[in-house]
């Protein structure tokens, strides 16, 4: 099965080295950014970066579906992945700095079908998971004015 991508980028007016500081805390800061599809977010173990494990519920189209999920860094203060071992899928965060803010881009890798199938499937996932991330790039450039 071919790799999936679907992913949404902005321009945030903080530092990178905050606004991956709110991604990676998912004790104070992660949970206060998440979009209203996502509920019932706990963390499991950890709390802050690589180790943290965590589980939440998803609402889309009326159906609600419970992930568990574990954050890896492989580029500590700049690239933060969380894997869905159940899923097979994996959502990204890559904050960069761009000028006196910082560029983030929010991606999400899953198994997908091929051919015209895989196309409607990734076309479908996008029409779901982009707006979900314009709203958590808008969330999180209004929570860091708070900090």
């Amino acid at each position: 099965m071919p790799r999936q991508r679907i992913a949404a980028s902005a321009i945030i007016d903080a530092p990178a080295a905050l606004v991956y500081q709110v991604f990676a805390d998912y004790r104070q800061h992660h949970p206060r950014i998440l979009p209203a599809a996502f509920s019932n977010f706990a963390v499991q173990e950890g709390g802050v970066g690589a180790g943290t494990t965590f589980t939440f519920d998803l609402r889309v189209l009326g159906r609600v579906k419970h992930y568990a999920g574990v954050a890896f860094e492989p580029e500590p203060g700049r690239y933060l992945v969380e894997k869905y071992p159940a899923e097979g899928s994996e959502t990204s965060f890559l904050v960069e700095p761009a000028g006196s803010g910082s560029r983030v881009t929010i991606a999400t890798e899953f198994n997908g079908k091929g051919g015209i199938a895989g196309a409607v499937e990734r076309w479908f996932v996008g029409l779901i998971l982009r707006p979900m991330y314009a709203d958590e790039l808008d969330r999180v450039a209004k929570y860091v004015r708070t900090l």
